[in-house]
Order: structure tokens, then sequence, then C-alpha cells
């Protein structure tokens, strides 16, 4: 059947890399002089001359990279991905890398805050994953494989009810205090007259109470808190812990000795203001977990490898090079490597991005992970037996996993932040002694510091927002994944593009017919024979003009490997690529022959269908350009403000119509996906950069890029690779992405500049002795109901 052939090589291919994106380089590979380099493709090569080498290597980057260097993995290790549920802070990234790594038979682990999973490299024959497991969960953090979606609802569920049952009993602590306690603080009487017995029994049930809220609710921020002391890094968890535990032991005493005048509700506030914020924010990051998990379910596991005795069924890692593999219509590739037996339609849209199907001949390469659609093939594994699919895997963990400038500023501001909040308490403390108070008051002071300096304002400034821009959102079809989404696209320099399925619908479909139309019944009529995506469009073409197809037998039809003949209505047809009907001895006229070039010029796919003794008709098949692309691009470009970049893996005349577009500033075409997020990265030279795409060959792209925006229409993996997703519309809602964020980041901002200017003056009064606990705790819960009640309000 017709289809466009772009082979990477010749049969005889080295295991050199691409200087771009590490695919294997075919024999010879794609040079010039400038650049200097080889490369495994024309838009590797073209990437690399229009941007040059604009990745530059920051201290930080170049320590990483000697440290990996430094761990030393035996060829039979093997690696493996782990949910991790608990992490709320770099400090538990970092302590569950640490645990992980001291088990026997780990060679390397590394967590990820950002997607709560784990990467273990082990030793398969003597480390103890379930050992890590329990190790890991003596520290409060459950594991579990990605792959279960059902524990991960379940989990869902359970922190749901965690967080529920303690507003439960906070709710009920409140209203111990309403009823009984504030009344006698300020001087009034209370609803009820409190004897001796009443006030003992009030009081205990606010302990018990207040206790269930701290130690339940509050337990994943007291874990993290002694987890910040065991790593050596001081966070917020531990300057929250300190104010309501330290309120939570002053009251305990208090009550002990006799006093009323406690400071249980303030225990209770800050513990239920953070978890409802950490329960935010474990939500988000959730989805990212499920890009992973979406990407490595697509994986081959198994192979069936040739023996001398017949087929055996294996394990992906027992392949090796030169092994012989069958793969049947409909099955994935499973290692890259090259076609030995066999010729076949190939999908690489996973893969590569390439919308139309390739036909693999002997000889030709395939990529593991790409789709065997019409006919059985035999492939020889390639050298290093690897998948271009597990390469987007490593690729999507490396990106996912790696901290944004603004995440690391405020891991360093924590670790500045807490300690000075101590010390300023302590200072309070040992003033207000030297000054001639009672230990009582100083201790008071102290815990006035601790309370009202409690960052529950600065937790919930972003979050806050960013929940009032999600619902705003939602509501013009856009869903909103990260809120990275409002923190970088209102500074975005460069917009990319992917063309399959973003600009263009995606869709194979028949353009026009150049040539006698009467003649798609007779092609429909052979193409029901063939499995190849553009004999579907063929057919599908012919059914919605709604002509009669006839209705052939096997007999009548012979499927090639570039088309299909046969006889209908005792006239023979062929239909397919023009050298097919050439072949068969058919004349293809001088109009039919422009007719065939200028859809190439278009990057389409001319279908010849041949009659008689000659040609009569072309169909142009393609996938066409949405109706509002052109607009849309002017629009996210701003008057020049942002560049436009189209990157596709369709060949160079199919983004030529796009490359006139007078606001597109680079088209680079011919890019495989490995290139597509290396591009990415390298146009982040220019400044912030926002990728749009749908497939799930984009998802490593949409995840380097700062912002990446999926359609909705689109694959599950690219959707769960992008920070936004627009559901169930056209991409004329990308501009609104772009307004909405702004606003959105206005708000932000507006929450931060109060939440700092709070505690810049709050606590030197707290210090000074000016405040009490009571007003501290107002104070805190008033600086936070600002910040909800500006969150609140609609976006602009």
């Amino acid at each position: 059947m017709a289809t466009k052939t772009q082979s990477r090589g010749e049969a005889d291919g080295d295991t050199s890399g691409c200087d771009l994106c590490g695919l294997p380089t075919p024999t010879p590979p794609v040079t010039a002089d400038d650049p200097v380099g080889e490369f495994c493709c024309r838009g590797c090569l073209e990437i690399t001359r229009t941007l040059g080498d604009a990745a530059t290597a920051d201290p930080e980057t170049v320590e990483q990279e000697l440290a990996g260097e430094a761990e030393a993995v035996p060829d039979g290790a093997e690696r493996t991905y782990m949910s991790v549920e608990g992490m709320h802070c770099a400090t538990c990234e970092a302590f569950v890398s640490g645990t992980a790594r001291s088990c026997d038979g780990v060679y390397a682990a590394d967590a990820s805050y950002a997607n709560d999973m784990v990467r273990v490299t082990y030793d398969p024959e003597t480390a103890d994953l379930d050992g890590l497991s329990g190790t890991l969960s003596r520290y409060g953090y459950g594991t579990r494989d990605p792959h279960e979606r059902e524990a991960a609802e379940r989990t869902d569920n359970q922190v749901a009810r965690f967080v529920i049952g303690g507003g439960v009993f906070g709710m009920m602590v409140m209203l111990w205090y309403i009823l009984f306690l504030y009344p006698t603080y300020v001087g009034f009487s209370p609803v009820v007259e409190l004897g001796v017995f009443d006030g003992i029994y009030i009081l205990g049930n606010i302990w018990l109470m207040t206790s269930i809220v701290l130690f339940y609710t509050g337990f994943p921020i007291l874990r993290g808190a002694v987890v910040s002391l065991r790593a050596g890094q001081p966070n917020m968890d531990l300057l929250v812990s300190l104010a309501a535990t330290s309120a939570y032991v002053y009251s305990t005493a208090a009550v002990v000795v006799g006093e009323t005048h406690v400071y249980f509700d303030v225990t209770v506030a800050i513990i239920l203001v953070v978890t409802l914020g950490n329960y935010y924010e474990d939500r988000i990051k959730r989805k990212a977990a499920g890009m992973l998990s979406d990407l490595a379910a697509s994986r081959v596991s198994e192979a069936r490898r040739r023996t001398a005795d017949g087929v055996e069924t294996v394990s992906v890692e027992a392949l090796e090079a030169g092994d012989i593999v069958e793969i049947r219509p409909g099955e994935r590739v499973p290692v890259d490597g090259r076609v030995h037996e066999g010729t076949a339609a190939v999908d690489e849209a996973l893969v590569t991005g390439e919308s139309m199907p390739r036909t693999k001949r002997p000889g030709d390469d395939v990529l593991g992970g790409t789709v065997v659609t019409d006919r059985p093939l035999a492939v020889e594994v390639g050298e290093d037996a690897t998948s271009t699919l597990d390469r987007l895997v490593e690729l999507l963990w490396d990106i996912q996993s790696a901290r944004s400038g603004v995440q690391r500023l405020a891991d360093k501001l924590a670790t500045i932040f807490v300690p000075t909040v101590l010390v300023l308490a302590g200072i309070a403390f040992g003033w207000t002694l030297l000054r001639g108070e009672s230990a009582t008051t100083a201790l008071l002071v102290g815990l006035t510091v601790l309370i009202v300096s409690c960052p529950c304002a600065l937790g919930l400034a972003t979050p806050l927002a960013v929940a009032s821009g999600i619902k705003e959102a939602a509501s013009r079809g856009i869903v909103v994944a990260s809120e990275a989404v409002f923190e970088a696209v209102p500074d975005v320099d460069v917009v990319v593009f992917d063309k399959t399925g973003t600009l263009t619908d995606g869709d194979m479909a028949v353009l026009r017919i150049d040539g006698d139309e009467s003649t798609l019944r007779s092609a429909a009529a052979l193409e029901r024979f063939s499995a190849h995506p553009l004999a579907s469009a063929t057919v599908a073409a012919a059914e919605d003009t709604g002509v009669e197809i006839p209705e052939l037998s096997a007999d009548d039809a012979l499927v090639h490997d570039r088309g299909v003949s046969g006889t209908v209505d005792g006239e023979r047809v062929v239909v397919g690529h023009p050298a097919l009907v050439r072949d068969e001895g058919m004349v293809v006229g001088e109009d039919l022959e422009n007719a065939i070039e200028n859809a190439r010029d278009e990057g389409a796919v001319p279908v010849v269908v041949g009659q008689g003794d000659r040609a009569r008709a072309v169909l142009v098949v393609g996938d066409e350009p949405r109706e509002a692309w052109d607009d849309v691009v002017a629009a996210v470009a701003d008057d020049g403000r942002r560049d436009v970049v189209v990157l596709t893996g369709d060949s160079e005349r199919a983004a030529r119509r796009f490359r006139d577009h007078p606001d597109v500033t680079d088209v680079f075409a011919g890019v495989p996906p490995e290139a597509k997020a290396e591009t990415v990265e390298r146009l982040r030279s220019r400044g912030t950069v926002a990728m749009v795409g749908d497939g799930s060959n984009d998802a490593p792209a949409l995840a380097a890029a700062d912002i990446g925006i999926a359609l909705g229409t689109g694959t599950d993996i690219a959707g769960d690779a992008a920070d936004a997703v627009l559901v169930g519309r056209d991409i004329d809602a990308i501009p609104e992405v772009f307004s909405l964020s702004a606003g959105v980041n206005r708000r932000i901002r507006g929450n931060l500049t109060w939440a700092f200017g709070y505690n810049a003056v709050a606590i030197p009064l707290a210090a000074l002795g000016v405040l009490n606990p009571l007003f501290a705790a107002i104070a805190m819960g008033t600086s936070s109901l600002l910040v909800v009640a500006n969150s609140a309000r609609s976006v602009e």
C-alpha cells in the first residue's frame, strides 16, 4: 500500500549515537560541513544548525553528572519504578533516596518529589524490594506498583477520609471554644456556666480531640519534621510541627496545673490549614506519576524468539544482539532492530510522531515500541537490544524529576527561614527573662513567635490562587494539571507547536481526487482487503460520499507491498503507490504525474487508481490543517513578542505550508521524539518555552518545556505529561490559556506580597512581647483568611 518511505539507513548501521538525540545513526551517518557532527536524520542536523549547542551546564548540573559517573552499575543490573506515598517536600525526597540506596543490592536510587516516584537500579539476585518497601513503610512512606490504578484510587480515598476525619474533630474542638472558653477569655459569661467538674470534662474533651488532630491528621507533618532533622535539612514541616506541638504541650501542662487559658485551638488551626494545603498539592502531583505509568504500560515485556527448535517466548531483557524475533500484526516491536524477513506497514506514531505508517522491508531499521499494522515481520535485534520506547520512559523521568528554579529557591528559603525563626524565638525567650519577666511569660513570648510565624498564609498563597485559577479554567474547558502554568505562561518567550494532531487534525483522509472521481468506488472495493491506514481512508471517503461499494470475494483481490490489485465489475483495477501502477503495465499520463508531484509538495500521499490499461485518478491522502491554526499562531505570537516554532516528525514537504506563515519563526521537520525534547531544551536559550502537542511521542517534549499544553483529543500520555489540557476544545482555546494564566499570576504575587509583609511585621511584634499566643493565632488565621478572600475573587 502507498506510503511515504524515509529509511534511516542501509542494512549495516553502526552503533554510534546521533549528536542531538542519541538515536543510532545509519551508515554512512547524516553529516554536513556546518554543523560538524553525525546525525540520525536530516531533522536533527537542521535543528543543530539553527539552534547550535545552546545547552550550557551550570555547576549544579555538572556536580550531579559527576556524581552519577561515580556510581558503578554492573551490566546485569535492572531498573524499576515505584510509587511512593507520603513525600511532600524536598527533604522527603532526599530521605527516601538515601534510605533506598542503603538497602543491600541497590546500586542507585533517585526519589522524585515532583511525581511521587522512586527509580531504583538494583541487583535482581540480591536486592529485596519488598524489604525496601517495609523499610520505607516504617517511616510512614507507602510504596506500590505505579501500574496499580485501583491502589492509587484507594490511597486517594484514604487521604480524603484522613483529612475529613481531622476536620470533624477540629470542628468539635472549636465548638467547645466558642461556647465556653472564648467568652471567658474576653470577660464575658459563657453560654453555660462551668463548675469544677464541667471544666475538667470540657478541657479533657478538648485535649483528647486535639490529640487526635495533632497525632493522626498531623502525622505526615510530624514525620516530615523528624525526617528533616535526620537528613539535616530543616524545612517548613519542622516549623509547623514546633508551633503546633509547642502550643499543645504548653496547653496540656496548663490543664494539669489547673489553668484554663489554653491554646489547643492554635494547634488545631495550624494542623488543619497546612494539611488541607498538602492534600491539594498531592492530588496535583499524582497526575505526574500517572504519565510515567501509562507510558511504561506500553512497553513490551516479552518477545517470541526463534531458536533451532522453533519459537520460544522470553523476556525482553533476555534478548541479545543478533536474535531473531517474530512480531504479528497489531503487536509492538519489542526492541530496536532491523527487518530480517517480511514486509509490512509499521505505525511509528507513538515513538516518532510520523503521521503515516512506513513500509518496512528486509534491511530497514525498526524502532522498539512501534506497531506492525498489517503483516507479520521477523526482526533482528540490534546491537544494544534496547527500545526507543524505553528511552522515552527514561527521558520522561529525567525531565519530570528535575526541580524548577522557583522550587529550588523555595527549598533554599525554607532552610534559611526555619532556623531564623527558631533563633528569633530563642532570643525572644532569653530577652524576656533578662527583662525580669517570669519563665512562664518568657515561654509564652517564644511560643508566640513560633505561632505568628507559622507559614500558613505563605503556604496557602500559591495553592489557593491556583485552585481559583483551576476552577475558572475548567469553566472554559481547560484542565490545569500543574501550578507551573500560572507561574511560567505569562513569561513565555517561545511557543512550540507539534504539527500532526495539533496544527492538523491528525486523521488520514482523502483530501481531494484529481482525475476521474468515479474511480473512488472501485478503489474502495479493493482497499477493503488491506489493513493499511491509507486504505482505511479510501474506504471511509467512499462511504462518506454515499456511493455503493461493490462486494468482492478474496479471490478478486491481491494485496501487494504497495497497494492492491484485482477485478471490479469485470475490469482490472490497481490502487496504490504510483510505482505499483506503472509496474502493472498501466500508463500514467502527464496530468496525473503533475498531480502526484503536487500532492507530494503538499506533504500528502498520492494514491493512484488505475483501470484497464492506464491510471485514471490520484487520491490525495493526508491530514488537513485545523481551521483556526493561522489565527491561533498569530494570537500567541502577540505581535512578535513571542517566537513560534513548528516541530514535526513528518517530512519537509508536509511542513512547507506552515513555514509560509508570517508569525512562524522556525519549522523543524523529520524530527524523532528524542530530538523533540532536545530541541525544546535548546530553545530555552531564547527564554521560557511552551510546547503544544497531542501525541504520545510529544510527552517528553511537553515535559521538557517550561509549560506543556495538550489537546484533549490527543492520547492520555500526552495529557498526563502536559501542564494544561484543552478538553473538548480546538486549538482556539490556547490564547485563553495565556490570558487566564496572566491573571492568576498577578493573584499569586499579591498573595505572596501580603504573606511576606505579614511575617515582616508580626514576627518583630511577637518577639517584643506585644502579642500573646491567642492574638498571634488570630493574626495568623486572619492572614490566611485574607489570602483565601483574595484567591476566591473571579480571575479576570
